[in-house]
């Protein structure tokens, strides 16, 4: 291999056997057979080539999910999605400690960014059938926000029997309280996922509105479709 994928492998090879404990570059150049310059050379720092490892980690969570086949079921095909994530997170928890446990704000990886497109590509799917209760991106980063505190914790406490009961738990509670048919919703919430439908099918708006018609109908049913 070329010396930076030298780099990387070694700085990933050691993360995964380091139980959490610090990685150093002096370490990660012996691993990899390079002198510093060669690592300052291809990754600027020690914080570029963290940040390359955790693309490199991404990379390798978004090929397991990209392998699963569709069930034909999008409730079901989430329900599997966060599994699949849970259980990376569990296999590999330096790699999972760095994707998601030093994110720096506003600078998402390609491969995070697609992750996220691959979650809001199915709940838009589900909104446009009426059945998110809420809108599509406040969906996804709620089940972003709730998978990942779950991994973590499974990281920092590892119980195979709890942190399985524990990750199926908030799965549930989380799908029921966003996804319509998953037990018999309200009034309330029935409203909240007509208005959430509606919004997903608008798009830039009704042709037979005017702009100012247009805004005001997308305020009233952006209002009704946040949850109360």
């Amino acid at each position: 291999m070329e010396a930076r994928e030298r780099i990387l492998h070694a700085a990933a090879r050691l993360l995964s056997e380091s139980d959490g404990e610090p990685v150093s570059t002096r370490a990660i150049c012996a691993e990899a057979g390079v002198g510093a310059p060669t690592l300052y050379h291809h990754f600027g720092d020690k914080q570029g080539l963290f940040d390359a490892v955790v693309a490199h980690g991404f990379e390798a969570y978004l090929a397991e999910k990209r392998a699963q086949p569709s069930t034909g079921d999008l409730v079901a095909d989430l329900a599997r999605g966060w599994d699949v994530q849970v259980e990376f997170g569990r296999r590999h928890p330096a790699f999972y400690a760095l994707m998601y446990g030093n994110a720096k704000p506003g600078k998402p990886s390609a491969a995070a960014e697609e992750a996220h497109a691959m979650l809001v590509s199915m709940l838009a799917e589900l909104a446009r059938a009426g059945r998110l209760r809420v809108e599509v991106e406040l969906a996804a980063r709620s089940i972003e926000a709730a998978v990942v505190g779950v991994t973590l914790q499974a990281i920092a406490q590892p119980d195979d029997e709890l942190t399985l009961a524990r990750s199926a738990l908030v799965r549930e509670a989380l799908l029921d309280a966003l996804i319509v048919g998953r037990k018999p919703p309200s009034k309330r919430k029935t409203a909240s996922a007509v208005a959430t439908q509606l919004l997903s099918l608008l798009g830039e708006g009704a042709e037979e509105l005017g702009a100012a018609e247009n805004a005001l109908l997308r305020e009233w049913l952006t209002r009704l479709a946040s949850p109360r």
